[in-house]
């Protein structure tokens, strides 16, 4: 199982270099195992769209990530591939919201896991998003 150091690690060094992970910088990984993934952030500049609210494409952004370190904190999960997802957004997130994120499985069999994912307003608990993803990953033993 992938520890949360080691996972926080290897977040800050993606994160360190010119990819499109950059954008995910202030997201801080809080805990991981069982397949489960929680993280946090404060809403800033960088993750708002032209109105000034969380971009939704930031969003999806982060569910795909979130679901996909849960999934590799999973015992013997290779990487996978993501092949599905979806996204509703049901509230909007202003600069300064600080907002959880907790990513867990749905199913998972031999070549394909089915992750969820929810993000909430730190301060009521309120649904922001809630996103699924569907990831292929060659067959192993689980």
């Amino acid at each position: 199982m992938i520890g949360l150091q080691f996972l926080r690690r290897m977040s800050s060094q993606v994160v360190k270099n010119s990819s499109f992970d950059r954008c995910l910088q202030q997201v801080k990984m809080i805990s991981i195992g069982d397949g489960r993934c929680s993280a946090q952030f404060k809403v800033a500049d960088e993750h708002l769209n032209r109105y000034g609210v969380l971009h939704g494409g930031f969003t999806a952004s982060l569910i795909e990530t979130v679901t996909s370190e849960a999934l590799l904190a999973r015992p013997n999960c290779p990487f996978g591939v993501s092949v599905e997802m979806h996204v509703t957004f049901m509230k909007g997130a202003r600069p300064g919201d600080e907002v959880l994120i907790d990513a867990s499985p749905v199913r998972s069999g031999k070549n394909f896991a089915f992750m969820e994912c929810e993000l909430r307003h730190k301060r009521d608990n309120s649904i922001i998003a809630r996103g699924t993803h569907t990831v292929y990953y060659p067959a192993t033993k689980m």
